[in-house]
């Protein structure tokens, strides 16, 4: 099971999750509009964690150069970004790209067919007009018809008490390969509760 911390920023707290917690991935938000938007490749730290660049109804353009300044490893699509899009981008790059599927009270498995082929893998979250870190959960339970063999992340409203069901649902859901890790283990936005972060990795993890 992977974790991804998303949502990081600040100098100091990103060198603590690396030493601290050493998650697969960390997430940087690109989306102006959000309270943990960064703004300066320059004022983040070097570290060997994994960079997953956070974009919005982004130009194409617009990401590729994120990939460059930011030496992301992955790109997550988090709006409306359509198939033709993501396939045009995924022609221009050999970086990871995540399409987050934001949920309401049901999933249409047909319109995210056509996904499959330039993806790496879903990310599921709570639909919000914020586009993420809302804070709250969405029915769990509308995954269990999940039809793809592709991985996914789940995300929205996870906590340090999430980790026992996180792992029953990954029983019954084999793709579910990662949590995304948010708002709830923040002391304020973009910065991360290190001991909150460790409890939940120990209790998923075992360690």
């Amino acid at each position: 099971m992977q974790i991804k911390v998303c949502g990081m920023r600040e100098r100091e707290n990103i060198l603590a999750l690396e030493r601290e917690i050493a998650p697969d991935w960390m997430g940087l938000i690109f989306y102006p509009n959000s309270a943990r938007f960064v703004s300066k490749a320059e004022s983040l730290p070097e570290t060997k964690l994994r960079r997953v660049g956070v974009f919005v109804n982004e130009s194409e353009e617009e990401i590729l150069k994120k990939v460059e300044e930011y030496g992301l490893s992955a790109i997550q699509l988090h709006g409306k970004e359509s198939v033709d899009f993501v396939k045009g981008l995924a022609q221009k790059t050999d970086k990871e790209i995540w399409k987050v599927i934001s949920v309401k009270d049901r999933i249409d498995w047909e319109s995210l067919s056509g996904y499959l082929p330039f993806i790496s893998k879903f990310l599921f979250d709570t639909a919000t007009v914020a586009h993420g870190g809302s804070g709250k959960k969405f029915d769990w339970s509308v995954l269990e018809s999940y039809p793809f063999d592709k991985g996914f992340f789940l995300s929205g409203g996870l906590d340090e008490s999430s980790a026992d069901e996180v792992l029953a649902l990954a029983e019954t859901i084999p793709q579910l390969e990662g949590v995304d890790l948010n708002s709830k283990f923040e002391d304020e936005p973009a910065l991360k509760n290190i001991e909150k972060l460790k409890s939940f990795k120990k209790r998923l993890l075992g360690q």
